[in-house]
């Protein structure tokens, strides 16, 4: 059984573009070679706290970002759309980047995590040393339904039963599951709704196809509904010399959570054959 709580790290703080005020934690030592572990929609960074201190005990120094509205990160009064498009979320994380004064780093992305770096590669792509996803699609068409029935989930349910039941159906590793479920039950639904009404229908393939350095697609074999749309893409774009796929068997959405040491294994295997060099 791993530590799911791990280290807290060391917690910052800074502002976006627009004011709001932005948390992330690190672990490690300055000038070690930098990984970014970001989170998915409803989780936050506590999500990766044991990953983060296993990886700063192999050498790294690993950041960890509450995304906006997530955690310990603010969210825009109001709640407006205009606050949470990709593009601005996506600002927030080079904003990050800026102010740890990490250069070039590797990144792993889980879910939202994932499409917010998708979106960096066009115009961030030279910070990214190598650039690992896993729980994300490189392109998703949802119906317009999608976010309020985030809303209406929680009405339905509350939060507390909701976050149960979607923690049970998150990962099959029946410890991590009342961290899932606490991240979730403190996740702001307002937030969920407004996310999900803005990333239910992107397409950031050719970001991809055009980012030339290392790239790692970890496949969990239980994220069934990711894979369905991420799988027919993978076997569109065939191989290329800079993209590698893992499979996770027992990897659920959060892999981390039930194959990690799996994807552990994966990630420093990939960084090792690809070291970030300033």
């Amino acid at each position: 059984m791993h530590d799911l709580q791990g280290a807290s790290g060391t917690q910052h703080r800074f502002a976006a573009g627009d004011g709001t005020s932005l948390a992330y934690r690190a672990f490690g030592e300055r000038g070690a070679p930098v990984v970014v572990l970001c989170h998915g929609l409803g989780a936050n960074g506590r999500q990766f706290l044991a990953d983060a201190a296993f990886f700063a005990g192999q050498g790294f120094r690993v950041l960890v970002p509450d995304l906006r509205g997530h955690g310990l990160s603010a969210a825009p009064t109001g709640y407006p759309a205009e606050g949470f498009t990709i593009a601005v979320m996506a600002d927030d994380l080079v904003a990050l980047l800026d102010h740890a004064g990490a250069e070039r780093v590797h990144w792993v992305g889980n879910s939202l995590g994932g499409i917010l770096a998708l979106h960096m590669l066009a115009d961030h792509g030279a910070r990214f040393a190598t650039f690992s996803t896993f729980g994300t699609s490189w392109s998703l068409d949802l119906p317009a339904i999608s976010g309020p029935a985030v809303t209406l989930l929680y009405r339905l349910f509350g939060a507390s039963l909701l976050a149960r039941m979607t923690a049970a159906g998150t990962t099959r590793n029946s410890p991590a599951r009342p961290l899932v479920a606490d991240m979730l039950a403190g996740f702001d639904p307002k937030v969920g709704r407004v996310i999900s009404d803005q990333v239910r229908r992107y397409d950031f393939t050719a970001n991809a196809l055009a980012f030339v350095g290392p790239m790692l697609v970890l496949v969990g074999g239980r994220d069934s509904a990711v894979n369905r749309r991420l799988r027919p893409t993978l076997a569109r774009v065939g191989s290329r010399p800079n993209l590698s796929v893992v499979e996770l068997p027992e990897g659920g959405h959060m892999a981390n959570l039930d194959a990690t040491d799996a994807l552990r294994a994966a990630l420093l295997q990939f960084w090792a054959a690809n070291p970030a060099i300033s």
